[in-house]
């Protein structure tokens, strides 16, 4: 795969994670821990960025995300995390996934984005899962905006593309 494909890719890919990051930042702090709502807006984030992170794992043998990060979220019975993540450890673990996503990409080449991938999901490549976890990402990112916007009346703007260069300078 090419420099140019692989950068194209990060770009888009990278965007949809800043616009992640940008609707952390934004959310007040009486939504973020409001666990009397259905949707609770600490939990999306959550539940997008431990897809992020086990997505571009490569594999689902061995994932496991960093502490304090559990592996809830696989519970088949769909268990909630014990506590409320705080934002800041929220958005320690979108720097994780961030670098773990743009290193995945990195490693895509013409040989190995046809493979399929080694997830329960053996109908996705390896491309395809990227540009699936990256779709990932950017729905609950609306989801979490919508939230937003029916909350404050206000909402991150959109990013076109990600000023975080390919090779993480």
């Amino acid at each position: 795969m090419t420099t140019t494909w692989q950068t194209i890719i990060w770009q888009q890919f990278g965007a949809a994670i800043d616009m992640l990051e940008n609707a952390i930042v934004a959310c007040p702090e009486d939504l973020w821990g409001d666990r009397s709502v259905y949707h609770e807006y600490w939990y999306w984030v959550y539940h997008t960025l431990f897809f992020l992170d086990y997505y571009s794992s490569g594999t689902d043998k061995g994932f496991a995300p960093p502490s304090p990060i559990t592996l809830s979220e696989l519970d088949p019975a769909g268990g909630m995390p014990e506590r409320v993540y705080t934002k800041d450890e929220m958005l320690s673990y979108l720097n994780y996934g961030r670098n773990k996503s743009r290193a995945a990409i990195v490693s895509l080449t013409d040989d190995n984005a046809n493979e399929r991938c080694d997830f329960n999901r053996p109908e996705l490549t390896i491309a395809e899962l990227l540009l699936y976890n990256m779709r990932h990402v950017q729905h609950h990112t609306a989801q979490l905006n919508l939230l937003l916007r029916l909350r404050i009346n206000s909402a991150p703007k959109w990013v076109g593309k990600t000023k975080i260069k390919l090779s993480g300078e």
